[in-house]
Formats: C-alpha cells, sequence, structure tokens
C-alpha cells in the first residue's frame, strides 16, 4: 500500500472520530530490562513498585517475546511490525526512515506523535511532530540529545531523568482536541551500568542473589554457547567493573586498560586488600554487574511513576494506554552471561505491561504467546485506524479486552543474524510453542531441542536423543513453516531448515 493513498485515508478517519474517544498511547520502553528484574513477574534481586503498579492496575502479559534479540532490529521491527527480513534491519544497519512506520500512521490519522530518548536506528526519526533523541547509544552522565534543528547537553543532568522532563513536557505542552501517542525510550539498563549517584551508594554493598545457572558448564549444548564471548567470568571488562585506572594513564593507553577482560582484580574487602582470581574472581563480577545494573533499573521505574503521577494528576489515566517493556530481555548472570542475543528464554521474553482503565480490567493476567511485531498493529487498532496488509504482527487489542481469539498463534519464529557480532554469537534461527523449543545454529549445523515444561533452565539438549522424534520432526515442520510464511527467503544467509519431515503439526499455528 502506498503511504500517499493511506494518508488519505486515515486522514479521512481522522476527521470522523471523536478525538476524546481515542485513546492516548504512552509506550515507555527501556534497554535491555530483563523481565527477571521487575518484581511484578517474580523477580529475587530487585523491586519495582512503579512498574508493578502497570501490573496492578493493568494487564501482565507472561509470554511476549522478541524476533530478534537485539537493539536495533527489535526497534525497527516494533515501528513497522515486521520482521528483519522485511523490515531491511536484522543487525546494526540503518532504518530506512522513509519506510512505512505505526508513527507516520498514526501521525496521518489526527494524532500529535513524539519520540524521546534512545533511537539507534542509525537515521532521524520521521512521522514524529516532536523528537529529541540520543546519538546512538547516548551516555548516561552529561547526556546529548538532538532534534530536527540542534542539539543540546544536559550538563550535570542524569540520563534518565532528562528522557523523563521531556517526555512530560510533550504530554503537558500537547496540542488540544487530539490524542497523543508518545514513545519514551530510555537508555537504561543498556550497558556500560552507570547508575545516578543515590542508587550507586544504595546498592554498592547490596548482596544479589546468584542465578541457579550461573555456573552452568554447557553439557549437552551446542559448541555455539561455548564460543561466546558475553560471558561473567571473562568477558566483564574494566570498564564494565568501573575499577580506577591507574594515575596518569590517558588516551589510547587507558581505553586498552579500561578495555581489559581482567583474571585477576585486587579489592578491599573488610579492611583488607585481597587479590581475586577463579571462581571467587566470577561471584565478585557478578555482584558489581548487578549492583549497577539494577541501580540503573531503579531510576526507570521512577520514571515511570513520574509518568503515572503526571496522567492521574491531569485526568489522563483513564483513557490512556500506558505501555512498559524493553526492546529485548536480558541475561542476569544466567548461563554465566551478561548480554542478550541468543533464543534462551531470559532475552528472548521481553516484560509487557499495559494499564487502561477504559479498556484493561485490573490485574489482569494475559498468557497469549505475543511478538515485538504485534506492538505496531496494537496501537493501530487501539487507535481506530486500519492495520496495513503487509504488517505481520495481529492486534494485541483482544487480548488486552480480556479476550483472545481462538486461533491466535501457538507458535513463533524467531532468528538471530550478527555472527560473529560484538560476544561471538553464532548466527541461528528456531522455533518456540507452549512446550517445546527447536534452535538450529545452521552454519554448524548443530540443533538443541529444550522441553520448557520439565527443563525451564534450558539445560538438557534433546536434540537427537532417543525418544524425541516425533516431536523433533513436529517442530522441523513448524520451523520450515513459519518460515515460508513469513517469506524468509534468507536474502541475508542461504541456509534451510531441511524439508521431508513428518509429523502432525496442525496443532502448531500462528505466525
Amino acid at each position: 500500500m502506498r503511504l500517499p493513498v493511506l494518508t488519505i485515508l486515515l486522514t479521512v478517519l481522522a476527521g470522523s472520530a471523536a478525538a476524546a474517544d481515542r485513546p492516548n498511547i504512552i509506550f515507555i520502553m527501556s534497554d535491555d530490562h530483563a523481565a527477571h528484574a521487575i518484581s511484578a513477574y517474580g523477580s529475587r534481586v530487585n523491586t519495582t513498585p512503579n512498574i508493578d503498579r502497570l501490573a496492578r492496575e493493568g494487564l501482565r502479559f507472561d509470554n511476549v517475546f522478541v524476533t530478534n534479540s537485539i537493539c536495533t532490529p527489535s526497534r525497527a521491527a516494533i515501528l513497522t511490525g515486521q520482521y528483519a527480513h522485511r523490515n531491511g534491519v536484522p543487525v546494526f544497519n540503518r532504518f530506512d526512515s522513509s519506510r512505512q512506520t505505526v508513527a507516520r500512521l498514526l501521525q496521518a490519522g489526527g494524532y500529535h506523535t513524539g519520540m524521546i530518548g534512545k533511537w539507534h536506528l542509525g537515521s532521524d526519526p520521521a512521522g514524529f511532530d516532536r523528537w529529541e533523541i540520543l546519538p546512538g547509544q547516548g551516555a548516561y552522565m552529561d547526556p546529548v540529545l538532538y532534534t530536527a534543528t540542534g542539539e543540546k547537553t544536559y550538563r550535570g543532568r542524569y540520563v534518565t531523568d532528562v528522557i523523563t522532563d521531556l517526555a512530560l513536557d510533550f504530554i503537558r505542552t500537547r496540542p488540544a482536541g487530539k490524542p497523543f501517542f508518545l514513545m519514551m525510550h530510555h537508555k537504561a539498563p543498556h550497558r556500560h551500568w552507570v547508575p545516578e549517584e543515590k542508587y550507586r551508594t544504595q546498592f554498592e554493598n547490596r548482596w544479589i542473589p546468584e542465578p541457579p545457572t550461573l555456573w552452568d558448564a554447557y553439557a549437552t549444548r551446542t559448541d555455539a554457547l561455548r564460543e561466546n564471548r558475553q560471558r561473567v567470568s571473562a568477558d566483564l571488562t574494566r570498564r564494565d567493573l568501573k575499577l580506577e585506572p591507574p594515575a596518569g594513564l590517558a588516551g589510547p593507553e587507558r581505553e586498552r586498560w579500561l578495555s581489559t577482560r581482567p583474571d585477576e582484580v585486587t579489592v578491599a574487602i573488610g579492611g583488607k586488600t585481597t587479590t581475586l582470581t577463579g571462581e571467587a574472581l566470577t561471584r565478585w563480577k557478578y555482584q558489581r554487574y548487578m549492583q549497577d545494573y539494577l541501580a540503573t533499573v531503579q531510576s526507570v521505574d521512577d520514571s515511570v511513576g513520574r509518568v503515572l503521577g503526571l496522567l492521574d494528576a491531569t485526568g489522563l489515566a483513564k483513557n490512556t494506554i500506558l505501555i512498559y517493556t524493553s526492546d529485548q530481555g536480558f541475561f542476569l548472570g544466567d548461563h554465566g552471561m551478561y548480554d542478550k542475543r541468543f533464543m534462551y528464554e531470559e532475552c528472548l521474553r521481553m516484560p509487557f505491561l499495559a494499564r487502561w482503565p477504559a479498556g484493561i480490567k485490573a490485574g489482569a493476567v494475559a498468557r497469549a504467546m505475543a511478538l515485538n511485531v504485534d506492538f505496531a498493529p496494537t496501537f493501530l487498532e487501539a487507535a481506530g485506524l486500519p492495520v496495513p496488509a503487509d504488517m505481520q504482527g495481529r492486534s494485541l487489542v483482544p487480548v488486552l479486552h480480556g479476550r483472545t481469539p481462538a486461533d491466535w498463534r501457538t507458535s513463533m519464529y524467531y532468528r538471530y543474524y550478527h555472527d560473529p557480532g560484538d560476544h561471538n554469537t553464532r548466527a541461528h534461527y528456531g522455533v518456540r510453542t507452549a512446550t517445546h523449543k527447536l534452535i538450529s545454529f545452521w552454519k554448524s549445523g548443530q540443533w538443541e531441542l529444550f522441553d520448557l515444561v520439565n527443563d525451564p533452565g534450558e539445560l538438557h539438549n534433546l536434540y537427537g536423543q532417543p525418544g524425541h522424534e516425533t516431536i523433533t520432526a513436529d517442530l522441523k515442520a513448524e520451523l520450515l513453516r513459519l518460515k515460508q510464511a513469513l517469506g524468509d527467503e534468507d536474502q541475508f544467509a542461504t541456509e534451510q531448515p531441511p524439508a521431508g519431515v513428518d509429523g502432525p503439526v496442525a496443532k502448531l499455528r500462528g505466525r
């Protein structure tokens, strides 16, 4: 569908719809915030009272998944409602801002649109009446944000607070008589996890429980896990660990020192200087990583509280859809790792909480399988606008209302392309159902099969094990079906799942 024709159609539709009946939409997205670092999802490591309010007063989705667990591709999928092979962003490449996006469609449909915070798509935002974004990853302290006409450095300020201030200003200064759509994108808790001072000191001596799989030895798994470079034990740098360089180091030498992955660290513990190596060092690295990560999350939680406060104070809460999510999940020491990219649960799963008093029952929980490509169709249907046929996701509005359609998907397709990438993570694709997951590391010809009911930690690879022939065949068939149904014709790679597999797949429906 050509954009000019659709723009005319949406303008007509917008003119016929009463602005008061169309919900405002605030989409708050953090960067790398794992669901298991939110207390509404049962976190063992922190509490997030403001984010939890969304679950208490709205809906918590328990099965929302990313289709490519890396920042830029996820953002492109959210904007377009399309998978990476369709939207042209499989890795960290530039997003074509002339493409149709949900922001363009909502703007043409009568919404006042805004984008504040982390964009990370290489091109300037389009389809927004107001935007102010971080360049690239942006900085935690003294952040620079730029607009279509210039840039501003917020000296002495913390990035989460700046983004929140700008977002609240967008809401306060919106034009009267128009609904608004705001994308409020936080930098935190992205690496290098720099907290604001009040939370740094609050968390610096806090002991964080270790995950059950911190010491995962990767037995039975493929070579991909052993080859990865995102391990807490070996791959965190001195910069990550906030170690202080020796006095006098400057320029390239200082940068090399900070970028080194130390295999021993000398620290003061209980008034005594101790040099840590081996297991003791890994435990210390985990604590340093998590203390900073969780401290940055706490500032994001405060930000959500400020947004909730403004909506309540201005009477906007009732007919405003307020969503909190992350661009993907993240490893919090799970399987000994700290990043994302893999199809394992910790980084495949996205938090997704929605409050809309006019349309969502308080305290609801949804277990329907949702994907990040569903977000754009959801915003459009909620706004009373048509969903273009080339969007590959499906609107979640019925689920928000507590009525999951009978033909809802029961499987999902995942694909990761960035090989070797910054963390030496191998390219792979796979299929996940409610009970099982099959992953193909296609370049090496290796597979992993997990029973998610009996092995939720994904520790036991069942691929090739006796007794699992039928489920393996079923999942291979479903993987091929999804790949073909979505039009993934391997423009970025040439390998296909094997054809000729058998097994009943009628129960494995969806896209």
